[in-house]
């Protein structure tokens, strides 16, 4: 497995130097700021990755006011008490778009959310303060208990709410394949830990966070 100098390197000639690939890498928030955030925009962003997931993203960007208007500003205590009324209302509502499935997630999230808050003080802390060298174990805890958010679509989530953290794209995953830390896109508990340490020892060497890391791998193939 190459250094992430060797690596930085790389991308670096792909992209016109070492300044040009870091101006392009945004670095994580502080977790003190990402405590600050309401878990309404927590259940907004999860909404938001969801149904961007296989779809238009510039569709949804453009009704998203809508869909702030139709989940009542993604207040997880009201969304997670989603009624039949509600929802079937939301079925036929063309503001939004109508996938019943993805529908349904926001009401599952806004009880997970609900029940993170009653554990840490808010899900937005249990969030900010998962330790980086464990990000493996928070994917995991959403996938299980959240809703429709295992894969990218958690991933996306947790990156544009400026959690520290790595996307799984084809292009990061182009480059794990390439340093032999997996033979495959991981699916495994034991490819994920591999991406996991390897991730964790790049970070050790660079001082650079996990977030970083995973654009300069993607910009090293991309």
């Amino acid at each position: 497995m190459r250094s992430f100098e060797e690596i930085l390197a790389i991308s670096a000639e792909r992209h016109g130097g070492v300044e040009a690939v870091m101006a392009q890498v945004q670095p994580p928030k502080p977790a003190e700021e990402l405590a600050a955030i309401g878990d309404d925009r927590w259940l907004a962003q999860m909404t938001k990755s969801i149904f961007q997931a296989g779809f238009n993203w510039k569709v949804i960007e453009t009704k998203w006011p809508g869909f702030e208007e139709a989940f009542r500003g993604f207040d997880p205590g009201a969304c997670s008490m989603m009624d039949d009324a509600w929802f079937d209302s939301l079925l036929t509502n063309t503001a939004i778009v109508r996938n019943g499935t993805k529908i349904r997630s926001v009401q599952e999230n806004a009880a997970f959310l609900v029940d993170l808050a009653r554990a840490h003080g808010s899900a937005a802390r249990c969030f900010a303060e998962w330790p980086s060298e464990d990000y493996i174990g928070l994917l995991a805890l959403i996938k299980k208990e959240g809703s429709r958010l295992g894969g990218t679509s958690g991933q996306y989530m947790l990156r544009m709410m400026g959690k520290d953290s790595f996307i799984l794209s084809r292009d990061v995953v182009a480059r794990l394949i390439a340093e032999g830390v997996i033979d495959k896109p991981p699916a495994s508990k034991k490819a994920m830990a591999a991406v996991q340490a390897a991730f964790n020892t790049w970070r050790a060497e660079s001082g650079r966070s996990l977030t970083e890391i995973s654009r300069v791998l993607a910009m090293s193939c991309g």
